[in-house]
């Protein structure tokens, strides 16, 4: 059967499968992202006051994260289907009325969102922060505000809302998918295992951070829950605009913002919605990994490696990626894939690991066989982006030459040690330097899969940052190394790229 005939029958299955309002959702429609675009936008989307409780202040990776003890909530799912509901929990202290103002994040004329609904008032209250239980899982069990059904004419996409107290000024997000199941060009896989991995909340709480005495950051025995706000961003910046919704505005906005200012036929996934349904990239012409995409379960790897086999192409237009090995296990009230756990690394601990990683005993394969390339040590650093190979396809238009280079483009982290794969190419690489200035490298890959796809590895957590600059976008700077924003070189490889999966 040919990749095109299995995603119509695909459709056709979901298509008979739901209700007459749903149905539009599970067929292709190839402009739905162009004219959801054409539809009035808002920079109203944007946090403007905000404020952390210095009490919180997380001790590692920079010390200036924390919550926002004034207003901060979170979702009970990752992501939701249109038609379905979804669950907000909401603290203010001291007590505090409040609405939620939800956004979709896209282009929409350059201003980054458009409004689609106002909810409440709702009567806040002061919920209990939970205490810390077996492996240190911070799990909160709030009572819930409200509960909000999607309503079926909703585009997938991320969507924010804004939680603003009426007496005092102060502003926080929660962050939630919206997913269909319709055919799509491409499937924009949001990182949020990471996120929640690195997520402090309330106060050192993510998995970095443990009661060994070794203190080694990268061990098993530590659990992290989906229960609980996200708090401030913790690593290379600080940027407010995280202040409940995780690593995504950072790392994976730039590539959503161009992808919908573009037209591209995008449909929006969370890592567990890869991990819980083995059918699910098979909708898509084109995965898409992006930014800080570190944490995944086996059955995610498992699941994307069946894809590539099927015919799927694959980007990992990111960094660190499918590195750390991490179950799902559900939360206390029995919902599915709340609560995560670090257990291995894949393809095992290497030598010069052994620093900062124990423990990691569930075997999985090397992530190269995957995605082309590994995570190399030392795995922080910065670099340019070097041409190898112009020759190769991905690079016609961009007049780039051998040598040639897009200055600041690799970090914070990166992919090196190309896999040993049949036709694998190596199209770009060179030199990091980590803060110390000791040395690493990077390898961007691109290899063929069996069925005339493909899968392309940039290489670098960095690369949406040379494709938009959207509002309020705050610019990283890593290991005395910083990219310069958007680049046409970037935009015209990630066209050719992307033009071709839409050829499929």
């Amino acid at each position: 059967m040919s990749t095109i005939n299995r995603r119509e029958m695909i459709a056709g299955t979901l298509a008979g499968a739901v209700s007459l309002p749903l149905m539009a959702q599970t067929k292709r429609v190839s402009d739905l992202i162009k004219v959801e675009n054409e539809k009035e936008g808002t920079t109203d989307w944007q946090l403007t006051y905000t404020r952390i409780d210095p009490k919180t202040k997380s001790t590692k990776f920079g010390g200036f994260g924390g919550r926002s003890t004034l207003i901060e909530g979170y979702c009970s799912k990752q992501s939701v289907k249109l038609g379905e509901s979804i669950d907000f929990f909401v603290s203010t202290d001291p007590a505090s009325p409040f609405h939620i103002d939800i956004y979709r994040l896209g282009y929409y004329q350059g201003r980054g969102a458009r409004h689609m609904k106002r909810i409440g008032p709702f009567d806040g209250e002061v919920q209990a922060t939970p205490e810390v239980d077996k492996e240190r899982l911070r799990e909160c069990r709030w009572k819930k505000c409200t509960s909000f059904e999607i309503p079926n004419d909703w585009v997938s996409g991320v969507y924010l809302g804004k939680l603003s107290a009426t007496k005092h000024r102060y502003q926080s997000y929660v962050i939630f998918i919206v997913k269909d199941e319709r055919p799509a060009d491409f499937l924009f896989q949001v990182s949020d295992n990471t996120w929640q991995a690195y997520n402090a909340w309330p106060d050192n709480y993510s998995l970095y951070i443990n009661d060994r005495e070794d203190k080694r950051p990268l061990v098993s025995g530590v659990r992290v829950s989906f229960d609980r706000p996200y708090a401030k961003y913790t690593q290379i910046m600080d940027f407010s605009q995280s202040q409940g919704s995780g690593e995504f505005l950072l790392w994976e906005f730039p590539l959503a913002y161009w992808m919908e200012e573009q037209g591209y036929d995008v449909s929006y996934i969370s890592n567990s919605d890869v991990h819980a349904n083995p059918k699910e990239l098979l909708r898509g012409k084109g995965f898409l990994s992006i930014g800080h995409d570190e944490y995944w379960s086996l059955e995610q790897y498992n699941h994307a490696m069946a894809a590539v086999q099927a015919g799927v192409n694959m980007c990992f237009l990111s960094g660190n990626s499918v590195c750390m090995v991490t179950p799902f296990s559900p939360s206390s009230s029995g919902a599915a894939n709340r609560i995560l756990t670090r257990a291995g690394r894949f393809g095992g601990v290497r030598p010069g690991e052994e620093k900062w990683m124990d423990g990691l005993t569930l075997k999985a394969p090397n992530e190269s066989t995957l995605i082309g390339a590994q995570t190399v040590t030392p795995f922080n650093g910065s670099g340019d982006w070097i041409v190898t190979k112009p020759e190769h396809w991905i690079f016609e238009g961009t007049k780039m030459k051998k040598g040639d280079k897009i200055p600041g483009l690799v970090g914070w982290e990166f992919h090196g040690s190309p896999a040993d794969i049949p036709g694998l190419e190596v199209v770009a690489a060179g030199k990091t330097f980590t803060g110390n200035d000791v040395e690493s490298h990077y390898t961007a890959t691109i290899y063929p899969g069996p069925k005339k796809n493909f899968v392309f590895n940039a290489a670098t957590i960095f690369w949406a940052q040379g494709l938009a600059a959207p509002p309020g976008h705050v610019p990283p700077i890593s290991h005395h190394g910083r990219p310069h924003g958007p680049d046409e070189r970037v935009r015209r490889i990630t066209k050719n790229v992307f033009d071709r999966i839409r050829a499929v």
